[in-house]
């Protein structure tokens, strides 16, 4: 669920020596080498690839044309070096001049790199426009094409390798070769670990300045912990709140820093908020099913919370994969006359028909399911895994950046909160796992009323007439906007669609105070999601208000702060200070 990237410190410009006309013509040649290189290995590591189907497109009559585009636009590449004013007349094109990878002076200052950086741009935009030109495939190959063509291009970029980046040739020489070894032990360091790192993990640690709410553990199951938030409110709104964060990562994504926590937040606004703590899988858990994570886990986590304080139904949050649960929750509560318990539900980024579910639908087939199967034969899937395919929806970002600057550049890791939550990551029960991708993205079975059950009960998410609010980010890579909007044709009860600005986990993660993106909201939600944003209404800042305005509209009773209201003084003693014990084992 990785989306955010540290900041990239700014790197002077690099001073080499203007070539010699011996020295171009050499260059020439060696690029115009590596043009054909990259793509002879562009097309065969496709077709190795057992993942990504042979491409029939090119053995058309067509692929003449595209050869013939190919040279045309390097003809024109070329003109631009050789005519000055032909240059300045024709503008680079847009993305390729807000391409973070060459954004520093050193890739246009120095002919041999600025060559280097537009040779590699031509047959980027050359490889990938291939793919949509292709017949035969229907659009599930075509979008793998893309994805496996995107990131073999993204692999090939000259800022990856020393000898082609201006930057990394002025830092060795400045440092003789430092960079390089502070690299290698980085990169060292990684391995050893089997994962990349994006940040420096020594300057976080749970419990100190990241998790710091006060709370204590009022509940342990082999499944999760229950964590109640001390009120800092003398009244709280009588219906409280339970959070159900996803169980691929930690749940203090909403509690980071005082000043990003969600939780605390919401505490502030007078809720009584516990959230769910999972536990990361270790073999102990090879049965686990979705079953028991509605049953076990969110049922009874609501249950608990009832009759902990005595009231006849919570606000539920569920984010992301524990979004989809608790709608799958919720239709098992209304199938057996319970619907009550759940006054409000509040997803985030949560998706329920995965027909549009994005890139991640490249991860899904029965090769990879098989590849599941065998790298957990414990019972449970190692969060490394997890981790590895997240950064891979974003590899220029999230992989091939701190390449760059962490291995060839030698530059010490920027302290970043989202980015140590992001690698810390969280194992999972493989029966579980592989029956969702099975189940929910490849055959989209919850979708389908009465096509899962849970306990025997039939899932019908028509049938679902709970309040819901649905947030979705504009950016969203892991559940995109217009699969997240789907949910709105599915539950039959009133339903408020905001979409937020950013993405993923900077779209929900966006207090108030930070005054930073937008959110869109609209009161007819359309029969699309383009029909919804047509005629949406653009709000600057966080929609956190928003959300605790309905939330309140919901029911405005409110209930002194006494007995089970502060955590630890009813039925449930504490077992523990927040964040608990769930939260750090690995």
């Amino acid at each position: 669920m990785a989306e955010p990237q540290s900041p990239q410190p700014e790197t002077a410009p690099a001073a080499l020596p203007i070539p010699s006309l011996e020295d171009m013509q050499h260059w020439t040649w060696v690029m115009g080498r590596a043009q054909q290189m990259m793509l002879e290995a562009g097309l065969q590591t496709i077709e190795d690839t057992p993942a990504i189907p042979i491409i029939p497109g090119f053995t058309d009559p067509r692929t003449l044309d595209r050869a013939r585009d190919f040279w045309a636009d390097s003809m024109k590449m070329w003109s631009r070096f050789l005519v000055p004013d032909l240059a300045a007349a024709e503008p680079e094109d847009p993305a390729h001049a807000r391409d973070k990878r060459f954004k520093d002076p050193a890739w246009r200052a120095n002919p041999v790199f600025d060559w280097i950086r537009q040779s590699y741009l031509l047959v980027s935009d050359h490889l990938q426009r291939s793919v949509d030109e292709i017949d035969g495939v229907d659009d599930k190959q075509r979008e793998r094409l893309r994805f496996a063509t995107r990131n073999i291009v993204e692999a090939m970029s000259p800022s990856n390798f020393p000898a082609t980046n201006p930057l990394v040739l002025e830092k060795t020489l400045e440092t003789g070769g430092e960079n390089l070894l502070s690299g290698l032990q980085h990169m060292l360091a990684d391995l050893g670990k089997g994962q990349l790192t994006h940040t420096s993990n020594e300057s976080f640690e749970i419990g100190r300045n990241i998790a710091v709410t006060p709370g204590k553990v009022v509940k342990r199951t082999p499944l999760y912990e229950l964590i109640q938030y001390s009120p800092t409110t003398k009244q709280v709104i009588e219906t409280p709140l339970v959070i159900f964060p996803p169980w691929i990562n930690r749940f203090y994504i909403l509690d980071l820093s005082p000043e990003k926590s969600f939780i605390k937040w919401a505490v502030d606004q007078g809720l009584t908020v516990f959230i769910v703590s999972w536990r990361s899988a270790d073999a102990t858990m090879k049965d686990v099913t979705w079953d028991d994570y509605v049953e076990a886990g969110q049922i009874d986590a609501i249950d608990t919370v009832r009759d902990l304080l005595k009231v006849e139904s919570v606000h539920a949050i569920g984010y992301c994969v524990a979004g989809t649960t608790l709608a799958a929750t919720l239709a098992v509560l209304a199938a057996r006359g319970q619907a009550d318990k759940v006054k409000s539900a509040t997803f985030f980024t949560a998706q329920v028909d995965f027909s549009r579910a994005g890139e991640l639908l490249n991860f899904v087939d029965d090769e990879q399911i098989k590849l599941i199967e065998q790298v957990s034969p414990d019972g449970f899937l190692d969060g490394r895994y997890m981790a590895m395919t997240f950064n891979l929806l974003r590899g220029r970002d999230l992989i091939w950046n701190y390449v760059t600057n962490n291995y060839l550049l030698g530059q010490d890791y920027t302290p970043f909160d989202m980015l140590h939550w992001n690698g810390d990551t969280t194992n999972l029960p493989s029966k579980w796992h592989l029956s969702y991708l099975r189940d929910l993205y490849r055959d989209n079975r919850l979708a389908t009323p009465g096509a899962l059950s849970i306990a025997g009960t039939p899932i019908d998410l028509t049938k679902v007439a709970t309040p819901s609010y649905i947030q979705a980010g504009r950016e969203d890579h892991i559940a995109p906007a217009d699969s997240v909007w789907q949910m709105t044709k599915h539950f039959a009860g009133p339903m408020k669609f905001v979409l937020a600005g950013s993405g993923h986990i900077a779209g929900v993660v966006n207090p108030p105070a930070a005054q930073k993106y937008q959110y869109w909201t609209n009161p007819v939600l359309g029969e699309s999601f383009a029909d919804f944003v047509t005629g949406a209404t653009e709000t600057k800042g966080s929609w956190w208000p928003d959300w605790i305005d309905w939330i309140r509209a919901q029911g405005d009773a409110t209930a002194p702060v006494k007995g089970a209201r502060t955590p630890g003084k009813g039925k449930l003693p504490a077992l523990g200070d927040a964040p608990g014990d769930y939260v750090r084992t690995r």
